[in-house]
């Protein structure tokens, strides 16, 4: 009770604090989304990035070093994915780790007949069910400032982290309603087999084949289409779009609209 009390005095000390301007510098120049939202969400952008920034532990690897421009740049585009959500600010990541660049970590595989197979993948990040979210800072930048492209490995991760709230990583985050499940699973089962028979088939798709993978990346990968390429997306995927814009509470394509942005 006595921390949970502090925690929030904390918190809105820093709310009330004077947002630095060469953070909304960083923003400007760095997370170009930023600039499609309206001056309300903005604000709450701007205080919640804040709040993420100080209650994590920001460690870089590789030779990166932690600026504020590491710091502002990945909290903003983390919590973009809660503007609307009912939150606590990520409470299943502690650490940020930040690689200048892609980077090699180990892989392990068992195949069914027990033969272990062991190696180095290159990655530009991970999110762990139990521990940290690794980004590539290049790939970072590269997201932010392409918003419209559907890449964005720091949407890609938290989405992951938000898959895992309920201590699973399943395609399934916490959703807001019990009958909300039907829909999403009804949705997202269907944009699975369908991306998997493109996938197969070398067809384009809004989504990136990486979606193919499992349930678990198709959701990731939907998250970045239903922020980076929403217009798209809306169009030749309704009832996915539906269940995002349900699920996050917001609307990007209409965001787009309003500034007189046309589906490429």
């Amino acid at each position: 009770m006595l921390f949970s009390w502090l925690q929030q005095r904390r918190r809105d000390r820093l709310r009330a604090a004077p947002f630095p301007e060469a953070w909304l510098e960083i923003l400007q120049r760095n997370v170009r989304h930023y600039g499609f939202l309206s001056e309300y969400e903005q604000h709450a952008l701007r205080s919640d990035l804040r709040i993420l920034i100080a209650e994590k532990f920001w460690e870089g690897c590789g030779g990166q070093t932690i600026t504020d421009e590491v710091r502002v740049t990945i909290a903003a585009q983390a919590c973009l994915l809660t503007l609307n959500l009912k939150h606590d600010f990520y409470p299943n990541v502690q650490s940020i780790l930040v690689y200048p660049s892609g980077y090699r970590a180990p892989r392990r595989q068992v195949d069914a007949l027990g033969i272990v197979t062991e190696g180095k993948d290159h990655r530009l990040g991970e999110a762990w069910r139990i521990g940290p979210v690794v980004l590539s800072w290049a790939d970072v930048q590269a997201g932010g400032t392409n918003p419209r492209d559907g890449q964005n490995v720091v949407l890609h991760e938290f989405a992951h982290k938000l898959d895992m709230m309920d201590g699973t990583a399943d395609g399934y985050p916490r959703l807001h309603e019990d009958e909300d499940y039907p829909r999403w699973f009804e949705a997202m089962s269907a944009e699975y087999a369908e991306l998997v028979r493109r996938s197969e088939r070398g067809q384009a798709s809004v989504l990136d084949h990486y979606g193919a993978e499992n349930a678990v990346e198709l959701f990731a990968v939907a998250t970045e289409a239903f922020f980076e390429k929403p217009l798209p997306l809306r169009r030749r995927h309704a009832r996915l779009y539906a269940v995002l814009q349900e699920y996050y509470r917001q609307d990007p394509a209409d965001r787009l609209e309003a500034l007189g942005y046309r589906e490429e």
